[in-house]
């Protein structure tokens, strides 16, 4: 397990070097100046050459790229060409929000999915599975700039439970929650309901029904604990997406989150804010992989005797 450990963090090292550098040399070599951007059209010459030395600009393009490796490993992201602040706390503020939401969203898509998943398995054929799929498919269906705007007009004008929009307290967090949460709701309960599937015809499943033991005790404390592979894969991709910032919903309901972030500084060439944002979305899909691969470990036993054989 501690040379498992080892060869999969050495390796998020090199995923997180290639990505932010990919994406450090596309952002320079994307049409646009930020200083123009800073400072107009109208601003002489001078002027400009004066500030892109001031900011590093002159310099050539290995030059600040390893200026830019050099900050990273001294975890020094260095500052908004923009707003002139620390990158890091900038990223801090926004990922707090993102990951605030991203958490709920996730508790929400899990308490709807997986009784869903399970109630359809167990129901195979009947209307519980019809609807529970019908939910499934509507969930898919709806995109969230159009499911948010609806959830607002409806709870927010309509009834004044929750704020439109902005991040103001729990109640602000609710419908962006629900929105996000939705279609990942609808993804995991058909995922549920495939895996159980898979495995409810197994033998061990018909002799734990042989032996006299519930149908949903059968499901839940058999058939679910067996299928929990793909499912945890499942979760693990797309939690990793909404850490990285779900940028329509945070749009809709005007969040400041990761991904608006990312949004706004690649808009205003904003270098440093975008290469700080895409090295926390790299970071923090690898972390959850890893979590992910450990979890595996654990749901499955054959997984964790492979691994100290090896």
């Amino acid at each position: 397990m501690p040379a498992y450990l080892v060869s999969r963090l050495m390796l998020a090292v090199w995923v997180m070097f290639g990505v932010s550098s990919v994406v450090f040399f596309l952002i320079h070599w994307v049409p646009g100046d930020p200083v123009e951007v800073m400072l107009g059209e109208s601003v002489s010459g001078a002027d400009r050459e004066a500030l892109r030395h001031a900011l590093g600009l002159d310099r050539p393009l290995l030059q600040q790229w390893g200026a830019f490796l050099y900050g990273v490993v001294r975890f020094d992201l260095g500052m908004s060409l923009h707003q002139r602040e620390p990158v890091l706390s900038l990223l801090d503020e926004r990922f707090v929000a993102t990951a605030e939401l991203a958490a709920l969203a996730f508790v929400i898509a899990v308490l709807i999915a997986i009784p869903l998943g399970v109630v359809a398995a167990a129901r195979k054929g009947t209307r519980w599975d019809t609807a529970a799929m019908g939910f499934s498919l509507l969930g898919l269906s709806i995109p969230n700039f159009w499911l948010g705007p609806l959830l607002v007009m409806l709870f927010s004008l309509g009834l004044g439970w929750f704020p439109v929009s902005g991040r103001s307290g729990f109640a602000s967090l609710v419908l962006p929650a629900i929105t996000l949460g939705t279609s990942l709701a609808a993804i995991l309960s058909r995922m549920v309901r495939s895996s159980l599937l898979e495995v409810l015809d197994e033998d061990y499943i018909r002799t734990a029904r042989a032996k006299g033991l519930g149908g949903y005790r059968v499901l839940l404390g058999h058939g679910l604990r067996n299928a929990w592979l793909p499912i945890l894969t499942l979760l693990g991709m797309q939690l990793g997406a909404l850490l990285g910032g779900a940028v329509v919903t945070e749009a809709v309901f005007n969040w400041p989150g990761l991904g608006s972030l990312l949004v706004e500084s690649i808009q205003r060439r904003d270098y440093p804010v975008v290469q700080g944002c895409v090295l926390v979305i790299s970071l923090s899909y690898v972390v959850i992989n890893l979590c992910t691969d450990l979890a595996y470990a654990w749901a499955d036993p054959r997984i964790r005797l492979d691994q100290e054989s090896d």
